[in-house]
Protein backbone atom coordinates (compact mmCIF):
# COMPACT_ATOMS: atom_id res chain seq x y z
CA UNK A 1 0.00 0.00 0.00
CA UNK A 2 2.95 2.66 1.04
CA UNK A 3 5.35 0.69 -0.73
CA UNK A 4 4.55 2.97 -4.47
CA UNK A 5 5.07 6.19 -2.49
CA UNK A 6 8.97 5.34 -2.25
CA UNK A 7 11.29 6.76 -4.88
CA UNK A 8 13.83 4.02 -3.88
CA UNK A 9 14.03 0.34 -3.19
CA UNK A 10 17.09 -0.93 -1.71
CA UNK A 11 17.59 -2.67 -4.77
CA UNK A 12 17.95 0.81 -6.30
CA UNK A 13 20.60 1.90 -3.51
CA UNK A 14 22.78 -1.23 -4.07
CA UNK A 15 22.92 -0.87 -7.78
CA UNK A 16 23.79 3.02 -7.53
CA UNK A 17 26.87 4.31 -9.36
CA UNK A 18 28.62 7.11 -8.43
CA UNK A 19 31.02 9.30 -10.83
CA UNK A 20 34.50 9.18 -9.01
CA UNK A 21 35.92 12.92 -8.85
CA UNK A 22 39.41 13.90 -7.97
CA UNK A 23 38.12 15.23 -5.03
CA UNK A 24 35.13 13.01 -4.80
CA UNK A 25 34.80 10.87 -0.86
CA UNK A 26 36.17 7.27 -0.69
CA UNK A 27 34.03 4.74 -2.41
CA UNK A 28 34.58 1.98 0.02
CA UNK A 29 33.00 4.50 3.30
CA UNK A 30 29.91 5.35 0.44
CA UNK A 31 29.43 1.93 0.39
CA UNK A 32 29.60 1.39 3.84
CA UNK A 33 26.60 3.85 4.61
CA UNK A 34 24.50 2.82 1.49
CA UNK A 35 24.92 -1.20 3.04
CA UNK A 36 23.10 0.45 5.94
CA UNK A 37 20.76 2.19 4.32
CA UNK A 38 19.71 -0.55 1.77
CA UNK A 39 19.69 -2.90 5.48
CA UNK A 40 17.40 0.22 7.22
CA UNK A 41 15.13 0.01 4.14
CA UNK A 42 14.45 -3.77 3.70
CA UNK A 43 13.78 -3.39 7.64
CA UNK A 44 11.12 -0.58 7.18
CA UNK A 45 9.56 -2.21 3.94
CA UNK A 46 9.03 -5.76 6.55
CA UNK A 47 7.46 -3.12 9.05
CA UNK A 48 5.23 -1.73 6.79
CA UNK A 49 4.31 -5.25 5.70
CA UNK A 50 3.47 -6.16 9.15
CA UNK A 51 1.59 -3.65 10.11
CA UNK A 52 -0.54 -3.73 7.01
CA UNK A 53 -1.72 -7.24 8.03
CA UNK A 54 -1.99 -6.62 11.33
CA UNK A 55 -4.60 -3.35 10.12
CA UNK A 56 -6.18 -5.48 8.01
CA UNK A 57 -6.66 -8.36 11.10
CA UNK A 58 -7.69 -5.28 13.19
CA UNK A 59 -10.05 -4.10 10.30
CA UNK A 60 -12.01 -7.63 9.91
CA UNK A 61 -12.36 -8.13 13.67
CA UNK A 62 -13.78 -4.46 13.85
CA UNK A 63 -16.26 -5.52 11.28
CA UNK A 64 -16.82 -8.81 12.72
CA UNK A 65 -17.56 -7.22 16.50
CA UNK A 66 -19.66 -4.60 14.42
CA UNK A 67 -21.88 -7.26 13.20
CA UNK A 68 -21.91 -9.01 16.66
CA UNK A 69 -23.02 -6.02 18.07
CA UNK A 70 -26.17 -5.49 15.40
CA UNK A 71 -27.11 -9.14 16.13
CA UNK A 72 -27.04 -8.52 19.84
CA UNK A 73 -29.12 -5.47 19.51
CA UNK A 74 -31.72 -6.73 18.04
CA UNK A 75 -31.99 -9.77 20.18
CA UNK A 76 -32.35 -7.84 22.97
CA UNK A 77 -34.80 -5.86 21.60
CA UNK A 78 -37.09 -8.51 20.25
CA UNK A 79 -36.25 -10.15 24.23
CA UNK A 80 -37.63 -6.80 25.70
CA UNK A 81 -40.78 -6.44 23.23
CA UNK A 82 -41.38 -9.82 24.42
CA UNK A 83 -41.00 -9.31 28.24
CA UNK A 84 -42.90 -5.70 28.15
CA UNK A 85 -45.97 -7.70 26.26
CA UNK A 86 -45.57 -10.65 28.89
CA UNK A 87 -45.80 -7.84 31.35
CA UNK A 88 -48.67 -6.06 30.41
CA UNK A 89 -50.53 -10.15 29.82
CA UNK A 90 -49.66 -10.90 33.59
CA UNK A 91 -51.12 -7.74 34.65
CA UNK A 92 -53.92 -7.61 33.02
CA UNK A 93 -54.65 -10.98 34.55
CA UNK A 94 -53.92 -10.01 37.69
CA UNK A 95 -56.81 -7.46 37.22
CA UNK A 96 -58.89 -9.66 35.79
CA UNK A 97 -58.67 -12.06 38.46
CA UNK A 98 -59.25 -9.43 41.14
CA UNK A 99 -62.54 -7.94 39.02
CA UNK A 100 -63.96 -11.58 39.11
CA UNK A 101 -62.90 -11.84 42.95
CA UNK A 102 -64.75 -8.64 43.45
CA UNK A 103 -68.08 -9.71 41.22
CA UNK A 104 -68.27 -13.55 42.06
CA UNK A 105 -67.31 -12.96 45.81
CA UNK A 106 -63.47 -14.00 47.46
CA UNK A 107 -64.96 -17.73 47.63
CA UNK A 108 -64.90 -18.59 44.04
Amino acid sequence: MYQERFMLTSQDILDKEFKVDTRGYRPQEVDKFLDIVIRDYDEFNSCISNLEENNKTLMEENMRLKQQIRNLTMKLETIQDNTSNGTNTADVLRRLSNLEKIIYGKNN
